[in-house]
């Protein structure tokens, strides 16, 4: 991710990388974000399948990319540290989303709440805890930066 924000002068303001996908917060200078992406996908790619002595894709299809309306930084944010409690067990699936968003669950339990912290609090591979002051963050998270 430094090579990639420093290549393509890009700032990353919050990432999460899933088992099959991954997320991205960015803020692009150039119009290169299609170059930038390309790069991406091939060098980790790459660098996965030699590290772990395997071959073939590890993602499927081609990004997709929002432009984001001003503004709306910390609600993406919300939506990418929020992937790993996305699963059925601490209810924060589409579906139940759907579900909540129409007021026909109710909130979560103080328990409930707990967990999902300390799954995100506990995820290594997403930009959560350095903006949480878990840890420092890697050098190359533009936290607070735009």
């Amino acid at each position: 991710m430094e090579e990639f924000s420093e290549r393509f002068r890009l700032s990353v303001h919050a990432y999460v990388l899933m088992e099959n996908h991954y997320h991205l917060l960015l803020q692009t200078r150039e119009a290169n974000l299609s170059r930038a992406m390309q790069w991406l996908g091939v060098t980790y790619t790459g660098r996965f399948n030699r590290r772990h002595r395997r071959s073939g894709h590890l993602f499927q299809g081609r990004f997709h990319a929002v432009v984001m309306e001003e503004g709306a930084a910390a609600e993406v944010s919300r939506y990418v540290h929020l992937n790993p409690v996305r699963v059925g067990a601490l209810r924060l699936g589409k579906a139940a989303q759907q579900r909540s968003r129409a007021g026909m669950i109710d909130k979560p339990d103080q328990d409930l709440v707990r967990q999902r912290l300390k799954r995100l609090g506990e995820y290594r591979w997403s930009s959560y805890r350095g903006y949480t002051g878990r840890e420092a963050g890697p050098r190359w998270l533009a936290r607070n930066k735009r």
